[in-house]
């Protein structure tokens, strides 16, 4: 289960991230899952002017790094990635993408989130993404 914080807090630690440079902003969050948007422009483009495969897995990777944080007691553990991948089925090249997060599994000592991405305006799927966390204990 997802500790209830607002999504003022969670965006406030993004400040000073690649989140805030690629304008990442976490949207809603409930009991099991969340959301978060990213704007497709000059910081998230491609030399072909698509959105950037590698913004995408940025993307799935801050989605469920937060995911994870907000499961765990920070103050004795922390989070971090160890797999990310990413299967791009859509470009765009334009507008603004909303990522959704839903934890698969979530043991003491590993999470597995499933991110799906798709084009805000039409709802049609831009990216499935799978994202493996390890959670290791403060020394």
């Amino acid at each position: 289960m997802l500790n209830q914080i607002s999504l003022e807090q969670i965006n406030a630690m993004c400040k000073d991230t690649l989140m805030e440079h690629l304008s990442i902003v976490f949207t809603e969050i409930n009991e099991k899952s969340l959301k978060a948007e990213m704007p497709v422009n000059k910081h998230t483009h491609q030399p072909m002017k698509l959105l950037h495969g590698g913004a995408s897995a940025a993307l799935i990777e801050s989605i469920g790094s937060m995911g994870s944080a907000l499961i765990v007691d920070l103050t004795k553990e922390a989070p971090v990635g160890i797999e990310v991948n990413a299967n791009h089925v859509r470009g765009i090249s334009s507008g603004i993408v909303e990522a959704t997060a839903e934890i698969v599994y979530q043991g003491k000592k590993t999470h597995v989130w499933s991110v799906k991405i798709v084009d805000k305006s039409t709802q049609k799927l831009l990216c499935i993404g799978r994202l493996t966390m390890m959670i290791v204990p403060h020394k």
